[in-house]
Parts: structure tokens; C-alpha cells; sequence
């Protein structure tokens, strides 16, 4: 689950801690970070960067996206929020940016300052450490602003917010966000197996009954991979994101959805994936973590239900599904749902609330 990951594995990507006071706790020295500075400052740890780094799908349709529009960047001011290694920040200096801005938070970015200087770029880009919220830039504004905020259901960690207080903060009016839209999307799947070793495993414990513990188990949603086959359903989007223009209020959303099944088969839940575009360029651009596409490191999100539905196929599953962040824990979501269900071979008027965290 992503409870067991938060601290190791990152969801977001290089948008390592630009808006989360990561290393407030922290020790800057490496020989000195113990388990708990790395509790405080995941993003302080190479492991993370890494993943990311070596997720192609996400690393390279960032440089093709850069890389490919060069005449935007050419002689304008770039801000990387949450600039991480610094890779998004080299990317735009390669691609001709005057100059090019990266915040983060945390002590990762004391790697980047050297990453930066070893590949002939520090004249052009200023690493600075801190919170996008509180640090100030050399400059009034920025010409574009190229951040990669996204996380485990698009939105957990909740690093968009500061993007949008970047960009009402710096942006030049017309000014160029990437990307600039993000869709998430939500389909039906059979995952028997999977739920089994996962929820049902506490229904029966070495001849033990630990359903109090299937309860917890429930409510937290699965950041796994999800297999294509699995899906039975069309996916419909429950969230449309325009970063141009879009208030932090927006991230907070309550959509109705209609998914009909393509097969006769068995639903266990709901899988959740997003796509992201470029669309501010000549040619647009985006990839998709859907479980048809290539693998991501955001993998997919899976939410359980209590019992499996017997679907035809044709037959439609209405429901409303509504995410906020939580109110003690702004970086875990609280995640709703209505299914409602009337089948040929079962029925289904169900209600359930999950946690991200």
C-alpha cells in the first residue's frame, strides 16, 4: 500500500519537496542523516531520484517535450518547481533558456548545485533551497514555469498547490506551464487473486479470525500495477485539470461516473490512472499511466470493494466518487464513494470511504 511506501518511494516526481518543508527536520550532512531525517526528507534520499530518473516514460516525454519546442525556451526565464536532481532545469538551459530557476526543499538539491556545476550549467541555473511559499526569486517573473507535481492518484502528496502559487505568484500573463493538463481516469476490474492475498488473507489467519484488520485493509487504496487484462470496463475521466487556470479549490472534486462492462465477468473494484499533456506547443505531447500504456512509476491505484459484483456485459455501474484532502494530514487524500448496481445476477447500493496515505 502506499502507507508502507510513503516513506520510502516517492509518488511525486522530481517535484522532490518544492512546497513540503521536507528538511525542517532534517540534518543537511549526509554522514549525519539518520532514519528519521530520511522519515522528514524522503526526497533527501538518491534511491527516489533514481526511480524517477529511470522511468522513461515520464523522463523522456519531459526532454522530447522541452527539448522538441526549443523556440519557446529560447532566451526566456524558466522556474522548476521542485527541481529534485536538477534534470528538468538542464533539460531547459539545453533547450536555450536565459535563465533557469529550481527550488526544492530538500537536501537532495545540495547534489543538484554540483550536478548543475559538473555539466557547465551554473551560469544559467540558480538552484535555491527552500519552500516555493517562502523563498524569493531574483526576478518578478518567469516566462514558463516546468514542474512534475504529480503523484500516486495524480493528486496524493498534494504538490500541485504550489505550482498554482508559482504561477499566480511569477507567471507572465500567456505564460507556458508543463505541462499544462492532466485527466484522471476510472474503470472497473476483476482481481480476485490479488484481493484475496490482500483484504480476504485476514478473514482466516493461521485459523484465526483478524477481520477487524480487513476493515483497515479496505479502506487504504493499492498502488500496484494493474494488468490490462483485468480491466472489464470502458474507463470514464472523473477529473480534468487545466493547470493554466484551474484554483486550488478545483483539486478538491466530486464526480458522478458511468462505466459499462465490455464482458461477463466479476468486479472487485475500481482502478484509478492518469494522463498528462504538453499542449502549449507546436506539436502536443502527454503520456498516459493507464494499465494499457507503458509502466510508470506512479503505477495505478486500485480501490476494493467489499464484495465482488457479477457484471454482464453491457450492464452499467453508476456511482459519485469525491476526493479532498485530509483535514488533520493535507497530504493524504479522503477518498468517497457510491456504487450503485442493478444486475442481472447481483445488486449493489454501497457507500465506502478509503484513505490515501
Amino acid at each position: 500500500s502506499v502507507y508502507m511506501r510513503s516513506v520510502s518511494t516517492s509518488s511525486s516526481g522530481d517535484a522532490s519537496a518544492a512546497g513540503r518543508g521536507s528538511n525542517d527536520y532534517g540534518s543537511d550532512n549526509e554522514d549525519d542523516r539518520t532514519s528519521k531525517d530520511y522519515y522528514f526528507d524522503s526526497y533527501g534520499h538518491h534511491g527516489i531520484h533514481e526511480e524517477m530518473l529511470k522511468d522513461e516514460v515520464r523522463t523522456k516525454t519531459y526532454q522530447m517535450a522541452i527539448l522538441n519546442n526549443a523556440h519557446l525556451f529560447q532566451g526566456k526565464v524558466v522556474l522548476d518547481v521542485g527541481c529534485g536532481t536538477g534534470i528538468l532545469c538542464m533539460f531547459a538551459a539545453q533547450a536555450g533558456a536565459r535563465h533557469v530557476y529550481g527550488v526544492d526543499c530538500s537536501s537532495i538539491i545540495n547534489q543538484a548545485k554540483q550536478i548543475v556545476d559538473k555539466n557547465g550549467f551554473s551560469d544559467r541555473i540558480t538552484l535555491i533551497k527552500g519552500k516555493v511559499e517562502e523563498i524569493e526569486l531574483p526576478v518578478d517573473s518567469v516566462d514558463i514555469i516546468i514542474s512534475e507535481w504529480m503523484g500516486y492518484f495524480l493528486l496524493y502528496e498534494s504538490m500541485l498547490d504550489t505550482v498554482l502559487f508559482a504561477r499566480d505568484k511569477w507567471l507572465v500573463r500567456n505564460g507556458i506551464i508543463f505541462p499544462d493538463k492532466a485527466v484522471m481516469y476510472l474503470g472497473a476490474i476483476e482481481d480476485a487473486q490479488v484481493k484475496n492475498e490482500r483484504i480476504d488473507f485476514w478473514d482466516d489467519v493461521y485459523g484465526f479470525d483478524m477481520s477487524p484488520i480487513k476493515e483497515l485493509a479496505i479502506k487504504e487504496p493499492v498502488v500496484d500495477v494493474v494488468d490490462a487484462k483485468a480491466v472489464l470496463s470502458n474507463c470514464t475521466p472523473i477529473l480534468n485539470i487545466d493547470i493554466l487556470t484551474c484554483t486550488k479549490e478545483q483539486l478538491s472534486f466530486d464526480s458522478g461516473f458511468k462505466i459499462r462492462a465490455l464482458r461477463n465477468d466479476y468486479v472487485h473494484g475500481f482502478v484509478a490512472y492518469f494522463e498528462c499533456a504538453f499542449t502549449q506547443v507546436h506539436k502536443p505531447i502527454g503520456f498516459s499511466t493507464a494499465p494499457f500504456a507503458k509502466y510508470t512509476h506512479w503505477k495505478q491505484t486500485i480501490f476494493y470493494l467489499r464484495d465482488a459484483l457479477t457484471i454482464c456485459e453491457g450492464e452499467e455501474i453508476t456511482g459519485q466518487i469525491a476526493c479532498e484532502p485530509n483535514k488533520k494530514n493535507p497530504r493524504d487524500l479522503d477518498i468517497s464513494m457510491t456504487v450503485k448496481f442493478d444486475g442481472r445476477h447481483s445488486q449493489m447500493n454501497a457507500n465506502m470511504q478509503y484513505r490515501l496515505r
